[in-house]
C-alpha cells in the first residue's frame, strides 16, 4: 500500500469509501473501529476525500480517557518510556541501558551515551594497542591513523618526500628537518609487527 506524496492519499485496490451513503472509491485512511490506545489507533477505515474531512473534524483522539490520561498524553515526555529498538535487551551492544531501567529520559540518554563511549574506548585501545608508543608517535609524523595498512603507509611516505625533498623545491632546504623524521618514522613503521 503505498501513499502518494503528501496529499494521504492512498490507490483503492477496490476499496469504497466507509461512509453508509456513499460509493466513491476509499482512497483516505483514517483511525478504524477498535478503541485508541497509547499505542495509536487499531484498523484503519477508509474514505474518500469528502468523508474522511468529515470524519476528520469529528474526531477526538482523547475519546475515552480520564483527565489524568489525557494529562499524561500531552505531557512533552509522553511515550519515552516505550521501548525502541536501540533499547532493547537485544540491542547491537550487549549491556546496553533500556528506556524501561529509567525514570527519567534524560537519565536514559546520558547513560546509552555513556556505554557508546566506553565501548568505542575499548575499540579504540584495541587499535592502538597494535603499536608501541614510538610507532603511535611515527604514525603521527606521517599524518596516519591507526587502521593505516601497509599499502597506506608507502603512499603517505612517497608524497611526503616529493613535498620536503629540496629538489622538489627549488633546492630550499628549511624542510630538511621535517623530511629527517618523515624517513626516520618510515624505517620505523616499516618494520613494525602491525605492517608485516
Amino acid at each position: 500500500m503505498r501513499g502518494a506524496r503528501f496529499h494521504g492519499r492512498y490507490e483503492s485496490d477496490g476499496r469504497v469509501c466507509e461512509h453508509p451513503t456513499c460509493r466513491e472509491a476509499g482512497e483516505f485512511r483514517a483511525p478504524g473501529t477498535r478503541g485508541n490506545s497509547f499505542d495509536g489507533p487499531g484498523e484503519w477505515r477508509w474514505f474518500c476525500l469528502d468523508h474522511v474531512r468529515e470524519f476528520n473534524a469529528g474526531y477526538d483522539w482523547f475519546e475515552g480517557m480520564n483527565a489524568d490520561e489525557i494529562y499524561a498524553a500531552q505531557a512533552p515526555g509522553s511515550g519515552w518510556q516505550t521501548e525502541t529498538p536501540a533499547f532493547k535487551p537485544t540491542a547491537g551492544i550487549d549491556g546496553m541501558p533500556r528506556w524501561a531501567d529509567f525514570h527519567d529520559p534524560l537519565d536514559a540518554i546520558g547513560a546509552r551515551a555513556g556505554e557508546i563511549k566506553r565501548a568505542a574506548r575499548g575499540r579504540s585501545h584495541a587499535v592502538h594497542s597494535r603499536f608501541t608508543p614510538r610507532e603511535r608517535e611515527a604514525l603521527t609524523v606521517m599524518g596516519l591513523g591507526p587502521k593505516a595498512d601497509r599499502p597506506q603507509l608507502r603512499r603517505r611516505y612517497s608524497e611526503l618526500v616529493r613535498r620536503y625533498h629540496p629538489d622538489r623545491n627549488g633546492g630550499d632546504r628549511s624542510h630538511e628537518a621535517r623530511l629527517q623524521r618523515v624517513v626516520e618514522a618510515y624505517q620505523l613503521l616499516r618494520r613494525a609487527e602491525p605492517f608485516g
